[in-house]
């Protein structure tokens, strides 16, 4: 496998690190002091009171166009990734506040993943324009993963863009190339290219319609498995670590992002909900041309079975089947992300969302 080295700064990093004593701004002031009315949304033992300007930032400043993901770092800071170059990454302490912002190139800055190595954190950005970057939490790139030709994964015409990554147990990095050619790329600890896991763009078992994201199950700690989305098939397929399917959990009416692993929970940002089934091959009754700005979020239980859907529907499930799922209340319009902090609150990023900052959903 062929990955670039890089051993000088390739970006321009702008620090807005607010220490003890500083003043601030009015901006943050009327923030801090807004006294507008909380909704409550969610179900059962999980709702949450919405902070729906938690994020917001000055956008001339530190704008955003697409809020893609989020993750939190050993310090407790929520590290946001996004495709507006003259800030492709902003860090945020949990009361809202910007600590830090970097990133001027990442085009298509989309997915995120932290790696913990024993004790030294790393961040894995994928770039759907057509690479995977490891970097510093302060932005200093490490490698650069480009086209899979390179290393003999796919040939050069095929189509590549990467939206996500997971890190395994041993350190073995998954690469779903969702918005390309839809299999999920694993390599080694030391950067070799392994194998390419699933069937590729498809409607079979082991095949996926949009592989938009991918995350370690390690719920059950003896035997860690993958699951990888297939967005338009509102489902996540499970997988051996070696690339095996296992099974689909599927979500009527759910077009499912990555899923966010935390304890015992299942959650993911729902990007739009439809009562109408994806079609392969007829565009007129794909879903997001009938129902734009219908997201939520969604939660299941250690068993996998839905029990909260903040935004959306109560789930429903008759004679043991979940029924479809839908928007319920106007809050979000493409919740592509959700970040769980250790007080189980949720940060949601979104996608053409009229360039929105992340919200906060306060766990009560």
């Amino acid at each position: 496998m062929k990955i670039e080295k890089i051993h000088r700064r390739q970006f321009v990093k702008s620090s807005v690190i607010l220490g003890a004593g500083t003043s601030v701004s009015p901006f943050f002031i009327g923030k801090m002091l807004s006294g507008e009315q909380k909704e409550i949304i969610g179900h059962g033992d999980f709702r949450y009171r919405v902070h729906k300007h938690w994020g917001d930032l000055a956008p001339t400043k530190t704008p955003v166009k697409n809020c893609h993901e989020m993750v939190m770092d050993s310090q407790g800071r929520l590290i946001m990734v996004g495709d507006e170059t003259k800030n492709n990454v902003l860090i945020y302490d949990k009361s809202g506040r910007l600590l830090d912002y970097w990133g001027i190139r990442y085009t298509g800055g989309h997915g995120l993943s932290l790696w913990d190595a024993g004790g030294e954190e790393f961040l894995f950005i994928c770039d759907t324009s057509g690479s995977v970057i490891k970097t510093t939490l302060e932005g200093r790139e490490l490698q650069i993963i480009g086209h899979p030709s390179t290393y003999g994964a796919y040939a050069e015409d095929d189509p590549w863009s990467p939206t996500e990554t997971a890190i395994g147990p041993n350190g073995d990095l998954y690469v779903a190339d969702g918005y390309g050619s839809c299999y999920v790329l694993q390599f080694s600890n030391e950067g070799e290219f392994i194998r390419k896991i699933g069937g590729g763009r498809g409607d079979e078992q082991d095949q996926f319609q949009t592989a938009h994201g991918v995350c370690i199950d390690t719920r059950d700690a003896g035997n860690p498995t993958l699951l990888i989305t297939s967005r338009a098939h509102n489902c996540f397929k499970r997988f051996t670590l070696d690339g095996m399917y296992l099974e689909s959990l599927c979500f009527p009416g759910a077009f499912v992002c990555r899923p966010v692993i935390d304890d015992k929970n299942l959650y993911a940002g729902v990007c739009w909900s439809s009562a109408t089934k994806f079609i392969t091959g007829k565009s007129d009754t794909h879903p997001y041309n009938n129902n734009p700005n219908s997201g939520f979020v969604m939660i299941c239980d250690q068993n996998n079975r839905v029990v909260s859907n903040p935004g959306g529907t109560e789930p429903k499930y008759v004679d043991g089947q979940l029924q479809t799922m839908l928007q319920d209340q106007p809050i979000f319009h493409h919740c592509h992300d959700v970040c769980i902090d250790e007080d189980k609150n949720i940060y949601v990023c979104q996608w053409n969302a009229e360039k929105s900052y992340p919200i906060k959903l306060e766990r009560i």
